[in-house]
Formats: C-alpha cells, structure tokens, sequence
C-alpha cells in the first residue's frame, strides 16, 4: 500500500511505518515527561540526543525516501545496513563518554557539532533502515535490537551509578551550587528518559517490522483478480 501525496509523490507506507510510528511514540511519550518533570543540565542534554535521533532522524528518512528519486530506488545491502549501525553506535558512545561529555558541554560550537553528527548518524542509519533490500530485510530486526541494547546499556550505568560520572549535572546555571545528591537525581532521570526511549523507539520499529515479514501477502495474481472490474 502507499500513502499518495498532493506533490504526487508516494510513501511506501509498509516501509516508513516503522520509523513514523517509533517516532511519534517516542514524541508523545517525551511531552508527557516535560509535563512532568522538571529536567535538570544532563537530562536536558538527554531529552536533545533522543528528539535528534529517535524523533527528527527518523521522520527527515522517511521523508528523504519519499521525495528523493534516488533513494527511492536506492537498495541498501546487508553490509551497508550493518555499517550504518555501526556508525551510529560509536558516534553514539563516543559523544558521551564522560570526558568528552565535559568538554563539549562548555562549548557551543562542540555542542552543536555534537547534535549535527549524532544526527547525520541517526539519518544515515534510518535511511539504511528504509531503504534495505527485500531479500535481507529480516537483518534490520537484529540491528534495531542491537542498537537499542547498547543504548539502554548507557542508560542502565546512568540509573545504577552511584556517583555521577559526569561533571555538568544538575540545572543549567546552577551547576556549582547543587549539592551531589540533586547532581545523582539528574543523572538517574537523564538515564530513565534514554532507557525509556529505547523500547519506544528501536524495539517498536523492530516489532512492526517483525509483523510486516511474517504476514502472508497476497500474490500479484491474486491481487490482480480481486481489483479486477465485476460484470
């Protein structure tokens, strides 16, 4: 089935369905928590990473594939997929290993270099995703796993530290002034969005495509004869 547009060109709706909808579950679920909670300097820091990756990324590829004639009929290979996963995970852990973290939080210019790679990361590997041949699509069900597995691994040490393992946490301007105790909560809760934000994000895409492979279709013939004029 596709989704046809005014401009005339066509969403491939079984392939953009799991990047659409992890990303819409992914952005509900964060404007509940800002209505909840009040975000300190590195959950701040958290809720960007996941709007960037797990919401922007994945929303600009499907929009890429639909509108760009050459992604359309771009196919991305099984190595290319992996290498794409790859990308995004050592972008992913080098950024926020602690002593880059600390230096990159006292630059803007670092910041915004930080956003920029992990998103062209986040785009290249959704793209991947988007665009993978039929024959070795199964292989994006391990990727997503894998990629969420190491992500929610950071969280899981941001939740269970019992120390802070970065200098810049606490509220924004307020940093010095916080005691240890309000720099933890920050850390735990910048772990508890991104462990949450996992699941919604590569988990779901990876259960739609799950359904998508083991669905039976029906055969061109068939669907032939059911779109075939009665009388």
């Amino acid at each position: 089935m596709r989704l046809h547009l005014q401009t005339g060109c066509a969403i491939n709706t079984p392939l953009s369905a799991p990047a659409l909808v992890s990303a819409a579950v992914v952005l509900c679920s964060g404007f509940l928590i800002l209505l909840i909670y009040d975000l300190g300097h590195l959950s701040t820091h958290m809720m960007l990473h996941i709007a960037t990756m797990n919401v922007v990324a994945p929303s600009v590829a499907v929009l890429i594939a639909a509108f760009y004639p050459l992604a359309r009929h771009f196919k991305t290979t099984a190595s290319g997929l992996w290498a794409a996963s790859l990308i995004q995970i050592v972008a992913f852990w080098a950024w926020h290993a602690p002593a880059v973290h600390d230096v990159v939080t006292h630059s803007f210019p670092l910041t915004c270099l930080t956003q920029g790679t992990l998103f062209i990361a986040a785009l290249t590997f959704w793209l991947a995703l988007l665009t993978t041949s039929a024959n070795v699509r199964w292989q994006t069900i391990p990727a997503l796993l894998l990629t969420g597995k190491l992500a929610c691994l950071l969280a899981a040490l941001l939740i269970f530290a019992p120390r802070t393992l970065y200098a810049s946490t606490g509220h924004t301007g307020h940093v010095a002034a916080l005691p240890a105790a309000a720099s933890l909560d920050d850390q735990h809760l910048a772990g508890l969005l991104m462990i949450t934000a996992c699941p919604l994000s590569y988990l779901v895409a990876a259960v739609i495509i799950t359904v998508q492979l083991i669905t039976p279709r029906p055969s061109p013939a068939s669907a032939a004869h059911q779109n075939a004029p009665v009388g």
